[in-house]
């Protein structure tokens, strides 16, 4: 957390998607940061030390999906929290890390937004989110 604001970061390839997916966190209140995929989101994750969510797509180029990125994500980053999102694959909540949580596109904004809310709540911040 960066100033009292929670720092989200959103990884997606399509420009005009991640775009919109900034912007709705930017209106939720949380500073938002933009990884085009995998590898540029892993870089960012090692240059610094205050994001707390990570809300990725799943299909994207590079040396991992999103599905992969998470598992990465919570090995070497525990307790940032993960929200994933996709136009093409179903998953089930059980491929996807421990408080994971997955959306089909094109997801609902208040949901996003609400379950934003919900991870990055005082509660779940020392322990893992509800199921």
């Amino acid at each position: 957390m960066k100033n009292g604001k929670a720092v989200v970061l959103v990884v997606e390839d399509d420009m005009l998607i991640r775009m919109g997916a900034v912007d709705l966190v930017l209106s939720a209140g949380y500073e938002a940061l933009e990884a085009r995929d995998a590898d540029d989101a892993i870089r960012i994750l090692e240059s610094r030390s205050d994001i707390d969510l990570v809300f990725t797509d799943v299909q994207m180029p590079g040396t991992m999906d999103g599905v992969k990125l998470t598992h990465f994500i919570r090995d070497r980053w525990p307790p940032v929290k993960l929200i994933v999102a996709s136009g093409a694959a179903i998953l089930e909540e059980s491929q996807l890390p421990g408080g994971s949580r997955f959306f089909s596109k094109p997801y609902d904004e208040n949901t996003i937004i609400e379950t934003m809310a919900l991870l990055l709540s005082v509660e779940t911040r020392d322990g893992p989110a509800p199921a």
